[in-house]
């Protein structure tokens, strides 16, 4: 016979386990006059991530050296670090440089609350409220850096650049972007999840495993990637007037330029 119910079945328990899967569950609470506080699993996750790499940074930092000989430890380390801020120095000027410890930090965070889930626990970047939090600092980290370069009136003339009427828009777009770094990373890894489900539900075997290389680890890597290169370009876009912006791209074609120059010269000698 054939079971007609099947189908039905097969929706209503993918439907409740993608239900347990992203419903975030409260791991302990206390009241404060009254008022109750509760921590999530997320919240605890990222509490982990944080404290693992915080101690992770003492270990590994021990006993650095500023001159004579250093360890093989320190030297992998200063070839990581500057690799990571080689890449941030070919988005900013000079003017925002001072942040790239935040914005490799950032990308750190996020990368392995995008892949935490191999070890069994819960994303962090599967609650809105942790991408809203990180979207909203990254927001304000921009602003500031704005307001400290350009000050208060010259943030506010900004604002109604490069014609006056447009000055609502702008005003606008310092909401939308934390919005839409928000929902970009929430919304990838939650699509990601709900495929993976999906799959595993059709394909228990064999091709689950082969997704997951993309989806858990790719995709999340990528994620932090994107998150912290638009934050990036905010703060870039913040910082800098249109002459200095115009020079900026000016100068990187002159060094592309050079480079395919040098590239062909090495070819043909």
């Amino acid at each position: 016979m054939i079971d007609i119910f099947g189908p039905i079945s097969m929706k209503l328990d993918l439907q409740s386990e993608l239900t347990e899967q992203l419903n975030i569950e409260e791991v302990f609470h206390f009241n404060v006059g009254g008022v109750r506080i509760g921590f999530d699993e997320t919240t605890v996750v990222s509490w982990i991530i944080i404290a693992v790499f915080t101690v992770l940074a003492i270990i590994l930092t021990r006993n650095f050296k500023v001159t004579g000989e250093i360890s093989k430890r320190q030297q992998i380390l200063e070839m990581l670090y500057e690799k990571g801020e080689n890449f941030f120095k070919g988005i900013l000027s000079e003017k925002v440089e001072k942040y790239i410890p935040w914005l490799m930090s950032m990308a750190l965070f996020i990368g392995t609350s995008n892949i935490i889930g191999l070890f069994g626990m819960k994303p962090p970047t599967k609650s809105m409220q942790v991408t809203a939090a990180m979207a909203v600092t990254s927001i304000v980290l921009v602003e500031y850096a704005s307001i400290k370069e350009k000050g208060i009136i010259g943030r506010i003339k900004a604002l109604a650049k490069p014609i006056w009427i447009i000055t609502p828009i702008n005003i606008l777009e310092i909401f939308t972007k934390p919005l839409s770094l928000c929902m970009r990373l929430f919304g990838n890894i939650i699509a990601a999840f709900t495929i993976m489900e999906l799959v595993k539900a059709i394909i228990p075997v064999g091709v689950p495993v082969i997704l997951s290389l993309y989806f858990d680890i790719f995709d999340g890597l990528l994620q932090a990637y994107i998150f912290v290169f638009l934050t990036a370009l905010y703060l870039q876009e913040a910082v800098e007037d249109e002459e200095e912006t115009e020079k900026r791209k000016q100068l990187k074609k002159i060094k592309k330029r050079s480079r395919k120059e040098k590239n062909k010269a090495a070819k043909s000698a």
